[in-house]
Parts: structure tokens; sequence; C-alpha cells
């Protein structure tokens, strides 16, 4: 405990003076070009897919959520299986089903 507050205490010791947002861009012009990146989200991978022609505002946006992922799995698992345990199967996949629905 006594080693966090010394690094609390040295954090804010450090922290520049002034309004946060300030420094931060009202708008953040993506490059030219494509790019796709991931990252580690509590349910799984998720990844971003971005099409860029220079402008302020990307040609294409992409998101692949890990629940998708999660779901399309679904027929692959549940066969076989009546229809009150697929539900439980689909319980177990912890999906979050507005990431589904865009």
């Amino acid at each position: 405990m006594k080693e966090s507050i010394k690094i609390i205490r040295q954090a804010i010791k450090d922290l520049p003076d002034g309004d946060v947002f300030q420094t931060i861009p009202k708008k953040i012009r993506p490059p030219k070009g494509s790019i796709y990146r991931r990252t580690e989200s509590p349910r799984g991978d998720l990844g971003y897919y971005i099409i860029s022609d220079g402008s302020p505002i990307p040609y294409r946006v992409k998101m692949r959520s890990p629940a998708f992922t999660a779901l399309s799995s679904l027929g692959e698992i549940a066969q076989g299986w009546m229809l009150s345990d697929v539900i439980a199967i689909l319980g177990s996949l912890d999906i979050v089903l507005g990431e589904i629905d865009r």
C-alpha cells in the first residue's frame, strides 16, 4: 500500500498544468490508406478496420466484435441438441446483442 501511494503521489506531481481537453485535438484526421487493428476486450478480440482518403471522416469503419464471432459459432456448437439446451448454450457464450445488431 505504501508503494502504491508513493506511485500515485509521483504521478499527481508530474501532471501538467492547464486544461487537459485543450491538448486533445478536436478532429482526428486518419492517414490515407487502410488499416486493421485489434485490441483485447473482456469478451475477446475486438477488431477495427478503417479505410481513409485523408479527410477528417474515414471512408469506411468496420468493427468486428467478439460477441459476433462467438454467435457465429452457435450453429456448429448447437447441432444435435434440443431447443431447450440451445438456450443454455447461447447463454454460455456471454454475448451482447447490442454488439451484433449493427
